[in-house]
Order: structure tokens, then sequence, then C-alpha cells
């Protein structure tokens, strides 16, 4: 029992909003002059936090740490200031920015790129060029284990439900993903799962230093950790949450990644089971008390690798090959040039505007499809999306499509142009 309220008492400490604001401040980030205030006023009296959303306070416009408490030893003359508004969903209601300053606007860069590595931008861009330059084997595997990855860690929000930091005492620089519950944090899951299976699964196939594998990993798993809490969205404890949820994940899924990929590409009757498991996942594992984004990420998620999954199959069954020929095991870098690399630039630039095109156009077709099936007034876009009935079809269909372009439609754009 002694271990068990130990074990709480230090839960409790890395969970404090405190220790977050105590981080931005030491990385040299404060709010306006009012934030004293208006924690004050937290303190005495906070409404209830729903689903992740924001404090009374944040809600009444509370913003800033007190003018000073952000200094940074050795720093001379005040902190330059300056209003930003933090990228916000586009279905929710709340604004969210926070007037701030910093005094070293490299930390905030630099935490914005480890905050980004955790974003749709990063992944359009990351695993098409694994797949199209790089290891189409490698990334199919990627994919595999981030999906898991991913909707387990969402599923996790939405059972756990434990609000955001509270704001004040944190600074919000990013407003985005604020709707949804905190623990576990899965930009820190996708941040540690992804460059530990980038290690695991390419050491052996690629020839290059273990050393540098394991760097790269360590950096790319801090970043994107430290990332979360200076920009206000998680504490402590939700960060050490999900990098240790990611951890366990790997254990588990790593030794059947193989038969996964080998299902999905030889078994004959693969789309349709693939298909409707993704489809059971997200309808039947989690339910929300009120509206995130959680819900529709994770049938994004779903969706994309189902489309993935689908369009390797296909490339399987019409013998379009796109993983390197075994003869040329293991890979190496050392042949890079300026043919190859503009080629690879050229592929992903097509690529990537096949991609957006086709999220744009399934997205103008499955939306009003959706709405009228459903007998939904479409007039508010955004109040329609927030449905169920029209959020999981869409986010589905949309996103399978993207990832079934990704494995089948651009590749074989490829080798049609000569591009492949």
């Amino acid at each position: 029992m002694a271990v068990c309220r130990r074990l709480a008492r230090l839960a409790a400490h890395l969970q404090d909003p405190r220790k977050v604001a105590a981080f931005q401040r030491l990385c040299g980030v404060e709010g306006p002059s009012g934030w004293a205030d208006a924690e004050q006023q937290r303190a005495g009296g906070r409404g209830a936090v729903v689903n992740g959303g924001p404090s009374a306070a944040e809600r009444a416009g509370g913003q800033g740490h007190p003018a000073g408490n952000g200094s940074v030893p050795g720093g001379a003359g005040p902190p330059q200031r300056w209003r930003r508004r933090p990228r916000r969903n586009s279905l929710t209601e709340e604004d969210g920015s926070q007037e701030f300053a910093t005094r070293s606007r490299f930390l905030y860069y630099l935490f914005s790129l480890g905050t980004e590595l955790g974003n749709e931008l990063f992944y359009i861009l990351f695993f098409p060029f694994c797949i199209w330059n790089l290891d189409a084997w490698l990334g199919r595997r990627l994919i595999i284990i981030w999906v898991w990855v991913m909707y387990l860690g969402q599923c996790t929000k939405d059972v756990i439900r434990w609000p955001r930091p509270a704001s004040p005492p944190v600074v919000k620089l990013e407003v985005f993903y604020n709707s949804e519950y905190s623990m576990p944090s899965t930009h820190a899951m996708s941040g540690t799962a992804i460059p530990l299976a980038l290690l695991l699964l390419s050491y052996g196939r690629w020839q290059y230093p273990l050393v540098f594998g394991l760097i790269l990993a360590f950096c790319w798993c801090s970043l994107v950790c430290c990332s979360r809490i200076y920009m206000g969205m998680h504490s402590i404890l939700d960060v050490i949450a999900g990098f240790l949820y990611a951890i366990l994940i790997l254990v588990v899924f790593h030794p059947v990644v193989d038969l996964i990929d080998n299902f999905n590409l030889t078994y004959k009757y693969a789309p349709l089971i693939i298909i409707s498991l993704h489809l059971a996942l997200g309808i039947f594992s989690f339910t929300l008390d009120t509206w995130s984004t959680s819900r529709g990420d994770t049938a994004q998620i779903l969706g994309c690798g189902a489309g993935v999954a689908c369009g390797s199959h296909i490339n399987y069954i019409m013998g379009l090959k796109l993983d390197p020929p075994p003869d040329t095991l293991p890979l190496s870098l050392s042949s890079l040039t300026v043919t190859v690399f503009g080629k690879a630039i050229l592929r992903l630039l097509i690529g990537v505007i096949v991609l957006l095109l086709t999220k744009v156009a399934m997205k103008k077709a499955t939306i009003p499809l959706a709405c009228k099936i459903f007998r939904i007034p479409h007039d508010d876009v955004r109040k329609a999306r927030q449905r169920m009935e029209v959020e999981l079809p869409y986010r589905y269909i949309t996103y399978g499509m993207v990832g079934f372009s990704l494995m089948f439609i651009v590749p074989s754009l490829f080798h049609f142009i000569g591009l492949s």
C-alpha cells in the first residue's frame, strides 16, 4: 500500500500543470500581465472541463503568465512580445489565441517543428517519400505500426478522459487538438513508435551505423515529447505514459508485423476483411460524451490504413512490384546522385499533389452525399461534419482513397510516365 501511495503522489506530481508552466518559463515563454489574476480566479473556482476543452478562465479570456516569470538566467532586456493566433481546428468554435512573449524564437520554432512531426502534414510527406523513393517494404510496415499505435492511443484517451493541463497557469501555444482528452499523448506515442520502428525494421536491411540510428531515434522522440509540454498541450505524466505505451505496443506488434503485411498482400479476401475490421474498430471501439476531434482522427487513421493495405494487395495481384529486388539488399544511400535526387523530389511533388487532389475531391463528394443519405441539413457544414453519420463515412472514404492512391494509383502513374 505504501508503494501505491508513493506512485499516486508521483503521478499527481507529474500531472501538475504548474510543472508544465515551469518548463515553459524555463524555455522563455511567458504570458501578459493579466495572467496572475486569471490564475487566482481559477484557483478560487474553476468550471468543469469537458472532453479536454478549455477551462472557464480560459474561455473568459485569461491569458499568459505574469510578466517577469519567464526570465531566463543571463537574459538581457525585456522579452520580445508578439501576438499570434495558434492553428485552430475549423470544426471548433474556440479561438484560444493567447498573447505571449518568448526570449528564444529558436526554441519556439524548434518545438513547433517537433509538434509537426505528429501532425498530418508530416505524415503526408514522410510516408509517401519512404514508399515512393526509399523502400515500400519498410513504408508498409511503418504504416501498420503507426495505425495500431494511434488507434490504441486515441481509444485510451476516450476511456481515461483526463482533461488538458489547466490554463492558467499553462500558456496554450496550440489549440488545434484542445477539444481532445489528454492521457496519453498520442504525439509522444507516434514520436516514439515511428523512429524506433524505423530503426528496428531498417537496421540490417539498410547499411548505416547503429549509433546513427540510435541518435536519430533519441533526438526525434525527445523533440516530439518535449514539444507537447512546451506547447502546453500535455502534462509530463501524459508524455511519459505515451512514451511507455508506444514501447509496449511495439513489443507486441513488431514480431507480427511481417505476418500482417504478408496477409494484406497475399490472402484472397484480405481487402474485404481489412475494410470490415477497420470499420468495426472505428464504430464500436469508443463513444464520446461530447464531440471532439478524436473520433474523426481515429476514423481518418483507420481509413488510411485500410486504403494502404488494399492498395498493397492490388499491387501484389497485378504484379506491380514496389519493393527493392532481393539481390540489392542490403540497401545503401551511397549511390545518391543529382539525377536520383531530382527524380525523388519530382516523384514526391507529383505524388503529393495527386494525394491532395484526391482528398479534396473525395471530401467534396462524400460530405453532401452522407448528408443526403442520412437526411442531415448541410447548410452549416461544420455542424454537419460533427455528426457521426457524416464524420465517419467522410473520414473513412476520403482517407481510404488517399491511402489507396498512395500505394496503387500514384505508383501506377509513375510507371506510366517513366518515373518508377
